[in-house]
Order: C-alpha cells, then sequence, then structure tokens
C-alpha cells in the first residue's frame, strides 16, 4: 500500500504505540527516533515548499504471513531499502518501523515527500507504482509475490468449486430432494453451508456456498447452482407448487419468504416435467 498523507505526527504516533511492539529497522537522514522528533525534522524540509499539502508518503509493506514469520530485523530492513530504491526515494528522510502484534508481520514506512531542494516527489499512481516496486522486491529476494498468493487462491477457489458441483449433482441425483429444504439438509450433511440470500423485501434471492474456508454465490459455484437452476433441479411436488403459485412465497424451514415470478415459473415447469414423464411411463407400461 502507498499513499500521500498530511497528518504524519498523527499516523506516526498511532503506529509507534508500545502495544503494537514496534521496532524501527530503518532509518535515513534523521537523528530523532519519535513521532514528535521526525514530524519536526520532516517539516524543516517541507518548510521549502508551501504548496504540496500531503507531504509524507506511507507505505505499508507485508511479506506473506509464512515468509514473514521466518524474518529477522535485518532481513526486513533490507525490503525496505530495496523499496526504496526502487522507488527512486533513497535520498529522502525516510523512517521504517515493524509491527509484530499480530501474525501477519508488516512494516510502516514514512518518508519526507519533500526533498533536500524543495521538490516534492510526484505521487501520481502511488498506490499502483508501490505495489509493482513491492513485488519487483520480493521477486529479487526469492520472496512469495502479491501475484502468486491471488494465482494460489484461485487454484484454491477452483478447486473448491469443482467439488462443490460433484457434491451438489451427487445430491440431485441421490438423494433427489424434494424441497429447498431437504437440498439443504443434503449439502450439510457433505458439510457444505448452503445459505439463503433474503433481501430487505423478504425475498429469496439465491444461495450462497460455504465450503473450505470460502463463500460464494450459486452462480459463482457455476451456472447450474443459481437458484433458478437448482429449483430446475428439484422434484417439487405438486401442493408445494400450487402454494407457491398462489402468493409467490415458499417455505423455508419453516419461515414463509417471498420469491420472484421467474422463480415461480422455473418451479412449475419443473413440476410440469415432472408430471409429463410421469404420464408418458404410465402410458408405456413401465
Amino acid at each position: 500500500m502507498g499513499k500521500s498523507i498530511s497528518h504524519t505526527s498523527a499516523s506516526m504516533a498511532y503506529g509507534l504505540r508500545e502495544e503494537k511492539r514496534p521496532d524501527i529497522i530503518h532509518s535515513q537522514y534523521l537523528a530523532g527516533d519519535t513521532p514528535k522528533e521526525i514530524t519536526q525534522e520532516f517539516r524543516t524540509i517541507q518548510q521549502q515548499n508551501h504548496q504540496c499539502q500531503k507531504n509524507t508518503l506511507s507505505f505499508v509493506l507485508s511479506p506473506t504471513i509464512e515468509d514473514g514469520r521466518e524474518m529477522k530485523n535485518k532481513e526486513l530492513q533490507e525490503i525496505t531499502e530495496r523499496f526504496l530504491k526502487q522507488m527512486k526515494l533513497q535520498e529522502h528522510q525516510a523512517i521504517a518501523f515493524v509491527h509484530r502484534n499480530r501474525k501477519h508481520v508488516h512494516i510502516h514506512l514514512y518518508v519526507n515527500r519533500i526533498n533536500f531542494q524543495g521538490q516534492a516527489y510526484k505521487d501520481n499512481f502511488i498506490g499502483k507504482r508501490s505495489q509493482q516496486a513491492a513485488e519487483q522486491v520480493a521477486r529479487d529476494m526469492g520472496l512469495t509475490t502479491v501475484r502468486e498468493v491471488q494465482q494460489q487462491k484461485l487454484d484454491k477457489i477452483k478447486d473448491m468449486r469443482m467439488v462443490l458441483k460433484r457434491i451438489h449433482e451427487k445430491i440431485i441425483k441421490e438423494v433427489k430432494p424434494k424441497d429447498f429444504d431437504q437440498y439443504i439438509k443434503a449439502m450439510e450433511a457433505h458439510h457444505v453451508k448452503v445459505i439463503p440470500s433474503i433481501n430487505k423485501q423478504n425475498q429469496l434471492q439465491g444461495f450462497r456456498f460455504e465450503f473450505a474456508g470460502q463463500n460464494l454465490k450459486g452462480s459463482g459455484v457455476h451456472r447450474s447452482m443459481s437458484i433458478n437452476k437448482i429449483a430446475e433441479q428439484i422434484g417439487f411436488d405438486r401442493k408445494i407448487i400450487e402454494k407457491t403459485r398462489t402468493g409467490n412465497t415458499i417455505k423455508l424451514f419453516g419461515k414463509t419468504v417471498n420469491i420472484s415470478p421467474n422463480l415461480t415459473a422455473k418451479i412449475a415447469v419443473r413440476v410440469m416435467k415432472h408430471t409429463i414423464k410421469k404420464s408418458i411411463d404410465i402410458g408405456m407400461g413401465i
């Protein structure tokens, strides 16, 4: 993360509180080490440029939990120094400290945006540029990059979606639920929590699926798991469909919820198909 700020003193004071267990790991062109002292030294340089209001750069550098757990202050200092060089800020006043009060070790870095010549560092696209610089540092040091973490998460979600879809298909084929309640209970028996999405108008919008630490809406798992598609696959009996038709409502674990006319139609089509198939089977003597 990277941004320009104007509240230098307050931000540093918050980050350097004792309960956060801060360790100063890098300091350049500064004599003091308290928020008040550092802010004053920053201001001495910043007074050369009265036009720049957000005259301090704030960065947060976060190794992955696994990488950060093994890192000593010397390695975190190296990350900071490499990052400053990538951002071309090695000739600016800067202070960095690490927080270890949580499992995710991270570095807070403050840099004077005004250099010794009174010029303001250009902060356009500072967030994106800081991400790119941090990624380059991670690659150079053999650390896990943000892209790699994101890809790992995508791969995990992709695998999880496949498993969820198989469980759903197994329930539809083998359990043959007769309503949403039976479907939800059957899914829960396979460690899948099905969460109805109900809006302020008490209308059932769809289902979310919680599984293996992920929470996705049905259509996000697969298009066959949208609320309408699930309704088409469930064998609703005629009593349910007649009640549904009269008021566009349905029972969900004892509670009456509204459903859209479109969903009512999907349920009706499912019952109609089931009735037609049953009639054909009887006619053929099956």
